[in-house]
């Protein structure tokens, strides 16, 4: 499974240089009207709040893979678009697809716990996920489903541009980091999520998903989470 999805993450990559725009000529930069429809979500955006809501009609009316059939609401992202902080999680549920928002069911109310623990509201801070439908089953996403979807998730990204990314679970780690390291590896240490060129990156924590937690709750489990919000609470100048 890590194989084929690091596959899809080259795939991607590949995807996006060919419209990058490799075929300009060299020396000189493309004007607007030679760029790609996109391009305009690499600059900042001016109305982050509608190009969101752009992005979340195409999820809504997206059809690339099966479960877009298969969904009874796709599950684009919630929150708010000029967040410093952005949760990324791996797949909506039974309970995100029944109202088209993301953690909304028992992992939601416990990742609404943390947020409250780390002096914010959920309105403060945007939360998505890889995949913006529910796989069959709560089923691991298919390469190609991530394939279908990460533009939209690295579009979100771009707009809002966040100063801190807390990826919640190994998928959403493996995706954004492009890596294939286990989550108890990645977790406890910032990495570095790149925008476009003239960006400021934004700094990544992995950590463990809620639904993790919930499955596996221990003392030592919570500590772990808690110790990796601790050190984005840290650097975002929140009161312990």
């Amino acid at each position: 499974m890590k194989k084929s999805i690091k596959t899809a993450i080259g795939q991607l990559a590949e995807m996006e240089r060919f419209f990058a725009g490799d075929f300009s000529v060299k020396g000189r930069r493309k004007t607007t009207s030679e760029q790609e429809p996109n391009a305009v979500f690499s600059a900042a955006s001016q109305n982050p709040a509608g190009d969101l809501g752009k992005i979340a009609e195409e999820v809504r009316q997206c059809r690339k893979c099966q479960i877009g059939s298969a969904r009874l609401n796709a599950v684009p992202g919630d929150g708010s678009p000029r967040a410093r902080l952005v949760f990324v999680g791996e797949a909506p549920g039974a309970d995100e697809d029944a109202q088209g928002l993301p953690f909304v069911g028992r992992a939601g109310q416990l990742l609404d716990k943390m947020i409250h623990a780390m002096g914010l509201k959920r309105p403060d801070v945007f939360i998505c996920n890889t995949l913006k439908c529910r796989p069959p089953e709560n089923r691991d996403p298919k390469p190609d489903e991530l394939y279908n979807c990460m533009p939209y998730l690295k579009r979100q990204l771009e707009i809002i541009r966040p100063e801190f990314i807390v990826a919640l679970g190994a998928h959403a780690a493996h995706i954004l980091l492009e890596t294939d390291k286990a989550i108890g590896q990645l977790r406890g240490q910032f990495h570095t999520y790149s925008f476009s060129e003239h960006a400021n990156p934004a700094q990544l924590m992995p950590t463990y998903h809620p639904a993790y937690l919930l499955r596996n709750y221990s003392d030592e489990n919570r500590k772990r989470v808690w110790d990796d919000l601790q050190k984005v609470m840290a650097e975002m100048g929140l009161k312990k």
